[in-house]
């Protein structure tokens, strides 16, 4: 018994720790996992998650697309100084545009995250990993998308990453609920 309790609290202390930082996302489409240090007026100074011992860093907000904080919270960075008589469109830019909007629009529902939590709840949370698993696997359907511009969703590159920020969004809901459901699954183990 005490080899479960401390399997579960191993796995929930995991899971809780790898969604605690914050995501510094680049206009390029690369995620920098780091813990804000400070947000000043030009530049953002911060270290590396992996290594918050380690050397601080600086980014000019100019290359920033957003950042997500740990408690939720998100600054989007848009640049100002960009002439509006731009008519093509970078790959890169149209990756950026479709994170952001999968972030704004996909909210996860019909993602499977629910069964798990319950799965995790009322049988265990080893049973509980079989629809984590399997939900965290598949892409979201399409139905589920809920992107506002169709003629986007048309550009290929918009499209992959869309599809993919969206998948990360549905990972991080289901295993956010699996770890709640397994918290829950040993408070009532612990109280009866």
């Amino acid at each position: 018994m005490k080899k479960i309790i401390l399997t579960t609290l191993t796995t929930i202390g995991t899971l809780t720790f790898s969604f605690s930082q914050d995501v510094i996302t680049k206009k390029s489409g690369e995620d920098i996992q780091a813990k804000i240090l400070e947000v000043a007026q030009n530049e953002i100074k911060y270290k590396k998650f992996d290594n918050q011992n380690g050397p601080s860093f600086s980014i000019a907000k100019s290359d920033i697309l957003i950042v997500r904080y740990q408690n939720g919270t998100k600054d989007v960075f848009s640049d100002a100084t960009k002439s509006t008589e731009t008519t093509t469109v970078s790959s890169i830019d149209m990756r950026a545009k479709a994170r952001q909007d999968a972030m704004t629009n996909y909210k996860g529902k019909k993602s499977g995250a629910g069964w798990t939590a319950a799965t995790s709840i009322v049988l265990s949370p080893i049973l509980g990993l079989i629809p984590a698993i399997a939900c965290s696997s598949s892409e979201p359907n399409e139905d589920n998308l809920n992107y506002m511009d169709s003629e986007l969703m048309k550009d290929n590159t918009y499209n992959q990453a869309y599809r993919e920020q969206a998948h990360k969004t549905k990972k991080k809901k289901i295993w956010t609920n699996y770890g709640i459901g397994s918290g829950v699954w040993l408070l009532l183990i612990i109280l009866f």
